[in-house]
């Protein structure tokens, strides 16, 4: 009874009433390539969840050249939810995940990041649930991970079920859903050198490098609805590479 009245008090510091401190502000950054279908959706459910939990936000979209109008999409949705809290930030071609991510934060304005796909795979209702285990527990960073607790994987076959359980062996490798304190991404960032898929995983074994604190979420996953997944040949064998690389010089 002790410990739950102090979980309880302990929360009420930072969630009065269930909502979330006004102080904070969370940054998502939204990289794009070819998202024209998912990008008002995911939108329109981050300020859904945002504004359902008084969160304080704002939503980066870092276009990368998309041929498929994703930026005049963008462009319609800054008009919509206004500038304050949709910015755009387009570039004039694909550069990389990692170097999306750098160019966002060069943006941001939120005291802690969360990066995320646009492509519907991560539902922004586990935001909430994020910033609860942040804050909980202090953490440095706050991951979504798929085989925890009641997370899962939707709209998969068994072959790409078995795929995804082997890879979960590196565990972070794939997981690009989480909230970051907005300093120790900045410090990550620093000390990251690969720019393509294998940046998230880079970001985590740095951290762990540098002693940085790591919470867990149970998410669900869901396949794309719209679209084309992002990780064709080329990009598999490039984050092949960088994956090697990376165990070779960490």
């Amino acid at each position: 009874m002790a410990s739950e009245e102090a979980s309880r008090n302990s929360r009420s510091r930072w969630e009065p009433e269930g909502r979330f401190p006004r102080q904070d502000k969370y940054s998502v950054l939204l990289p794009t390539y070819n998202e024209r279908e998912n990008l008002p959706l995911i939108v329109w459910l981050l300020v859904k969840s945002f504004s359902e939990s008084g969160i304080n936000y704002e939503i980066i979209i870092i276009d990368d050249g998309s041929p498929d109008g994703t930026r005049d999409i963008a462009e319609q949705l800054v008009k919509i939810y206004g500038s304050d809290k949709i910015l755009l930030r387009p570039r004039e071609k694909k550069l990389g995940l990692g170097t999306a991510y750098i160019h966002g934060m060069k943006h941001a304005t939120g005291n802690y990041i969360i990066i995320m796909d646009a492509d519907l795979s991560h539902h922004p209702k586990f935001i909430p649930e994020f910033i609860r285990k942040q804050k909980e527990g202090n953490f440095d960073i706050v991951s979504g991970t798929r085989y925890k607790g009641n997370g899962g994987v939707y709209g998969w076959d068994l072959k790409r079920k078995i795929i995804s359980v082997f890879i979960q062996v590196f565990k972070y490798i794939l997981i690009s859903y989480r909230l970051y304190r907005k300093e120790v991404l900045q410090k990550l960032i620093e000390k990251c050198v690969s720019k393509g898929y294998v940046f998230q995983m880079e970001m985590i074994v740095r951290a762990r490098q540098l002693n940085y604190t790591i919470g867990e979420v149970p998410i669900s996953f869901v396949d794309r609805v719209y679209g084309e997944s992002k990780l064709g040949g080329n990009e598999i064998v490039s984050f092949l590479k960088g994956l090697l690389t990376l165990f070779a010089t960490t």
